[in-house]
């Protein structure tokens, strides 16, 4: 979105510049070929502060460019021949960069203070242009508050420097890693709680995208939710809950149920023994403990989604986990005009980026579309994705649901209750196997249990 800039911003009397720094890099520029090349991928043009620097530097990198041999006579020459003497400050600047003698060694330190005045500057003028555009009533807060999101990660990514790393210390880093692995062994990623499960994903790992899948009324919300309980009891790391379809008490209600074995159908009646009342004050109790947070709207979009883990953030100092109930409710409000299809692919991709961005793993529920139920092999693939192959794409772990109905009266001495036994197919693994984890759910509670769990539990 283009904003209006109604008063044009005049703050040049004195910005951050570092008038001797400019000198050093052009001066370094005349001497080394080399030390152009490692400019041009370091600065722009812009960077330079003074006007005749800009285009002392413009020429220079226009030369290189054009393979033109870069010396005192040739510069000049090029200046006369292109008139352009008078726009770069006349022959004296020139013999001014001459007499520098720069240190070609400091060349990178030279660089970083460039791009630090000049990011510095950017921020003054991204201060002046937000202050402006905040009086025009006609641009939405959302607007202003992506407009300047994306001005200062694209600063802070022209300051930051990507170091390259040698195999040396490549390897050095990882037997490091290892040695403290091997002395402390256990799954590197945050354990959903089930075995089977983490067996195979060894955990959720930071910055993974995670898809859960299945069809309507299979479980997905209730095996997120008993993913989280899990996660939250062993680690006390918190955790927040997006939930598109359900209200923040039903997310409640179904929580308590897990936790407490009384049907929900008992506790939306309130017909609630005493024994239930006694699980219940015990369960309330605990609960209020727990750092789980719900955001239950229902336009949910991605900035949502980010100004929400910036606020945990800032008031938790840390977040274990995000969930996304589900994907194909989001909304993405720069895509008003195109499909679907597209809609979503740019949501999964901004899904995966935000993973990346706050360091945490992001677990979306998805739908399956019916061609699972259309095919005589009921069990679902990648394809049945629904809407996007993008999902497949961007996520690092695709878990699809797969049940079939189980007695647990022949297998369990509880009395005639029924069971749905779960394959969790680990259809994507991108570090990893794939596979089939098993587990059982309990539709009554909508709680999932390990296998070799299930009658400790329910007794």
């Amino acid at each position: 979105m283009q904003f209006s800039n109604p008063n044009k911003i005049i703050i040049d009397k004195y910005l951050p510049h570092n008038f001797l720094a400019e000198k050093m890099i052009l001066s370094c520029l005349l001497v080394n070929s080399e030390a152009i090349e490692i400019a041009i991928r370091s600065i722009s043009m812009d960077m330079f502060y003074f006007k005749n620097h800009q285009k002392l530097y413009k020429i220079i990198t226009y030369m290189y460019q054009k393979n033109i041999p870069i010396d005192i006579l040739t510069l000049m020459t090029f200046l006369q021949d292109n008139g352009l003497v008078g726009q770069i400050g006349g022959v004296k600047v020139i013999m001014e960069l001459l007499n520098q003698m720069p240190n070609l060694v400091y060349l990178e330190k030279y660089l970083q203070l460039l791009k630090e005045k000049y990011i510095r500057r950017s921020f003054i003028k991204l201060g002046y242009e937000l202050v402006n555009t905040s009086y025009v009533t006609n641009i939405s807060l959302d607007a202003l508050i992506m407009k300047l999101e994306k001005e200062i990660l694209n600063l802070t990514a022209e300051l930051q420097v990507k170091k390259l790393s040698t195999s040396l210390e490549l390897i050095t880093k990882i037997f490091f890693e290892l040695k403290t692995k091997s002395l402390n062994p256990k799954l590197p990623g945050l354990l959903s709680g089930f075995k089977n499960l983490d067996n195979f994903i060894h955990g959720f790992q930071k910055s993974d995208l995670i898809i859960i899948a299945g069809r309507p009324s299979m479980g997905k919300t209730a095996l997120s939710l008993s993913i989280a309980t899990n996660i939250i009891k062993t680690s006390k790391t918190p955790i927040l809950f997006f939930s598109l379809e359900m209200s923040q008490e039903q997310i409640m209600y179904r929580l308590l149920s897990m936790e407490t074995n009384i049907s929900q159908m008992k506790l939306k009646s309130g017909q609630l023994s005493k024994n239930d009342w006694i699980k219940l004050n015990k369960m309330i109790q605990i609960f209020s403990k727990f750092p789980f947070f719900i955001d239950d709207r229902v336009n949910l979009t991605i900035q949502d989604i980010k100004n929400q883990i910036r606020t945990i953030l800032f008031e938790q100092n840390q977040l274990g986990l995000v969930i996304i109930d589900y994907i194909q409710l989001m909304q993405n409000s720069e895509l008003k005009n195109e499909n679907r299809v597209q809609e979503l692919s740019k949501i999964t991709r901004a899904l995966k980026t935000i993973a990346r961005e706050f360091n945490v793993p992001i677990i979306g529920l998805s739908q399956l579309s019916r061609n699972v139920e259309n095919r005589a092999d009921k069990k679902p693939i990648l394809s049945d994705l629904r809407e996007s192959g993008s999902i497949e794409q961007d996520a690092d772990i695709v878990l699809l649901l797969s049940q079939t109905n189980f007695d647990s009266s022949k297998k369990l001495s509880v009395p005639i209750r029924k069971f749905e036994f779960i394959d969790l197919i680990v259809a994507k693994h991108r570090n990893g196997p794939t596979g089939i984890a098993q587990i059982k759910f309990d539709k009554q509670t909508t709680k999932f249990f390990n296998l070799q769990q299930m009658e400790a539990n329910l007794s």
